[in-house]
């Protein structure tokens, strides 16, 4: 690839990320609950969700899509069904007014794990990742002649692009999260993010 075309690339990678979609409202879903700092474990999941996609496709393995449908049905189900649950959980959470609402949360260990589970079934039960470079990708480039340099060029920039759209999103949605600090106002953030949710949901079942 040469500097023009990774450029091009790398906007267009950018562009994507920032498409609405699941996983796009599942992120301002989180970001409206927890902050911008919550999403981080979310957003490198979905990333790395996104480089197996593109791994995939680039090793030539995109037919397992059409040989095996019946499991990328099943794990689709199971994704729209958890997001479900969560925006459930959400819409009936109580209201609790203090400063730890409204504070960042900084995931660490288990909870940055269990955010990069949920990144990762999000992305990887949403068939646009796999389409979107199945058809792109050629366009830059020449899959058969790629060498394992051009691989790791690959990745890395879609590494990058995705995680500065992503959490361009998730930061951007949390500054609007300070804005609710009455109890009125608390019920009808929990009721958009358990909206936000339930919309990802029925996203990846539709498609």
């Amino acid at each position: 690839m040469t500097l023009e075309f990774s450029l091009a690339y790398f906007v267009a990678v950018f562009v994507f990320s920032i498409t609405p979609g699941p996983g796009v409202f599942a992120l301002i879903a989180k970001a409206l609950k927890h902050g911008g700092h919550g999403c981080w474990g979310l957003a490198f999941g979905m990333t790395m969700s996104d480089i197996a996609y593109l791994l995939l496709v680039v090793w030539g393995l995109a037919y397992i899509a059409n040989e095996y449908q019946i499991i990328f049905t099943i794990i689709r189900w199971c994704g729209a069904a958890y997001l479900f649950y969560l925006a459930w959980q959400i819409w009936h959470a109580p209201i609790e007014l203090n400063t730890a609402d409204l504070a960042p949360v900084r995931n660490k260990g288990a909870g940055f794990i269990l955010s990069f589970a949920e990144g990762m079934l999000i992305s990887a039960t949403n068939p646009k990742v796999m389409l979107f470079y199945i058809a792109f990708l050629p366009t830059f480039v020449d899959l058969t002649v790629l060498t394992t340099q051009g691989v790791v060029v690959v990745v890395g920039l879609n590494f990058i692009a995705l995680m500065l759209g992503l959490t361009l999103i998730a930061f951007s949605a949390s500054k609007a999260r300070k804005l609710f600090s009455q109890h009125k106002a608390v019920k009808r953030l929990n009721q958009i993010t358990a909206g936000l949710m339930g919309t990802a949901g029925l996203l990846i079942l539709t498609r």
